[in-house]
């Protein structure tokens, strides 16, 4: 543990310069008045680009009618910068009194500046502008009437993300950690959690199996224990590494080699435990180890393995990514403090196992007297590793492939208990029987029901083209097939008939980031996220940020948030 904090401090220290500057820091605009022009000076950092086609000048006369000159004027000579057409460095902005007056006569006015741009660090701004008065520039620096805001939470109401990465910022560290020991509870009901209570478990009755049945609640804790702790450091690594570099760690674990590895892994479990083979390390290795460890030592040999599970669960089948989680990257991304971030993390992934220490504890204290029993929940812990391993090649295959493979491992589970099992084995098969029709049934009407109309974006330019022009209000679904809470949102929220009403009003988009592409990290970094699933809402052009959701939203609260 003291080598891991040792590694984040470092981390921390390597990059705590690389803080995002404030927006009247990164955009600096002047503007002052001669005989002929109202002068705009805008004075970028060398951090930051402006987009050339969110640069727009407004005249607004005094009965507030706006008039956009921004076709009139000559303006900076733009330049590519990754297939975007952007301004660097200083420039001006003159705009001719004469034709202002050609526009609008010689009545006051005022005059608005627009503009939006990036940082290179990987930080987009919210759009900004400035407006000031005629009778009130003069050649001397003045206040703008309208100031950009800092952030969009200035001037809208904070979604969650940033009411928890304020609560990092400004909570003391006892307040920190409960509360996301509370967040980590609160995660522990999700569906992302779940696929982990099958794997503790068939470790539980494995190392019950070989000791005669034998499994105390003290014996089950600590199991249960390794595994949750190995889970959380996991989680906590991966979680600060994205903070800090802005990757989304577990998009780079779902490529079709790990996927397919991993569910092999889990196929090698399920077999072990129906009794073809016992896993374990070679004779060899065993000898070896024995000679460094006492016999009272030989039981830690599993150790090991249960460490192993529990840290490659938490990457391959951890939860996704929700508030808590988001806010505390963002944290670490904006500030560097990774020791904060990701003690924040790490309290959060123990909230999380508190119902697989539940587990351990309780198959300790009630696991019956040795028997067949053994044996027969052993089969049915294989039969979930195989369910387990279907689930995670659902990620990659077609739809038809997985439902062709659960419907093979029902059928072949009821013949199984046809051929071997007694009457309540054959009344079981008969139920999965009905449940694989079932479940077919079901799964091709899902199929061919009517979906919302998504157009998919798959660039950054793209996207901000309908965002500009679209005269609807926008929501982008930012989604990938291995995201448990988007198939959530597919199958529960989307299906709500008050959602689907209420999302005919909106123009809708999905961002597909199942690749991790280049493409896909970009989309990603322009709205500062680190994962799927999160939903954002445009309207005129700007963000909605107030209305930004991350993480599973069921239809009454995605209703609650929408009509804000």
């Amino acid at each position: 543990m003291k080598s891991i904090l040792v590694i984040l401090l470092f981390v921390t220290a390597l990059f705590s310069n690389n803080d995002f500057l404030e927006p009247d820091k990164a955009f600096k605009v002047e503007v002052n008045k001669n005989e002929k022009n109202i002068e705009f000076k805008v004075t970028l950092d060398e951090t930051i680009y402006l987009y050339d086609e969110f640069l727009k000048v407004t005249i607004i006369d005094n009965q507030s009618k706006k008039i956009d000159i921004t076709k009139n004027l000559k303006l900076p000579t733009p330049t590519n910068y990754h297939d975007f057409i952007v301004h660097f460095g200083s420039f001006n902005i003159d705009v001719p009194l004469d034709l202002i007056e050609s526009k609008i006569g010689k009545n006051s006015f005022k005059v608005k500046l627009e503009y939006q741009g990036c940082s290179k660090l990987g930080l987009c701004y919210s759009p900004m502008s400035k407006t000031y008065e005629s009778k009130n520039i003069s050649t001397k620096k003045e206040k703008p009437l309208e100031q950009a805001k800092t952030t969009a939470a200035k001037i809208q109401p904070a979604n969650e993300t940033d009411t928890i990465t304020e609560t990092l910022k400004s909570g003391s560290l006892f307040l920190v950690l409960i509360t996301f020991f509370g967040f980590g509870l609160l995660l522990a009901l999700t569906p992302c959690i779940f696929p982990m209570i099958p794997i503790l478990s068939s470790i539980i009755v494995q190392h019950s199996t070989k000791n005669g049945g034998k499994m105390s609640a003290s014996k089950g804790f600590m199991l249960s224990l390794i595994y949750v702790l190995s889970m959380s450091i996991a989680y906590t690594v991966a979680g600060v590494l994205a903070g800090l570099f802005g990757a989304n760690i577990q998009a780079m674990l779902q490529n079709t080699y790990v996927i397919v590895g991993f569910s092999a892994v889990f196929v090698a479990l399920a077999f072990s435990m129906f009794g073809y083979y016992e896993i374990a390390l070679p004779s060899s290795w065993q000898t070896a180890l024995n000679k460094t460890s006492n016999e009272n030592e030989k039981s830690n040999h599993g150790i090991m393995g249960i460490a192993i599970m529990g840290f490659l669960s938490a990457l391959i089948v951890g939860p996704c990514v929700a508030p808590p989680l988001a806010g505390a990257l963002v944290y670490i991304g904006q500030t560097g403090d990774a020791v904060l971030g990701g003690l924040a993390l790490f309290v959060m992934s123990l909230g999380m196992g508190m119902p697989l220490l539940a587990i351990g504890i309780g198959a300790g204290k009630y696991m019956p007297k040795p028997g067949g029993w053994m044996m027969i929940v052993s089969q049915v812990f294989g039969v979930v590793m195989l369910a387990i391993a279907i689930w995670m090649l659902d990620r990659i295959v077609p739809f038809a492939v997985t439902l062709g493979l659960v419907t093979l491992l029902l059928m072949g589970s009821a013949f199984y208990l046809i051929k071997n099992g007694n009457k309540f084995g054959k009344i079981v098969a008969l139920i999965l029987i009905a449940s694989s029709m079932l479940f077919m049934k079901t799964s091709i009407d899902d199929a061919n029901s009517a979906k919302l109309p998504f157009k998919y974006v798959k660039t950054v330019q793209e996207l901000e083209m309908i965002t500009a022009h679209s005269k609807k209000p926008i929501m982008i679904d930012f989604w990938a097939t291995w995201c448990v809470s988007c198939v959530e949102f597919d199958k529960i929220t989307f299906k709500d008939k008050a959602v689907r009403d209420e999302l005919s009003k909106y123009t809708l988009l999905k961002v597909d980031v199942t690749k991790n592409t280049e493409a896909d990290k970009e989309l990603m970094k322009k709205f500062n996220l680190f994962g799927p699933p999160a939903m954002i809402f445009y309207r005129n052009g700007k963000e909605e940020k107030h209305k930004r959701m991350i993480g599973f939203k069921n239809p009454k609260d995605f209703l609650e948030i929408i009509s804000k």
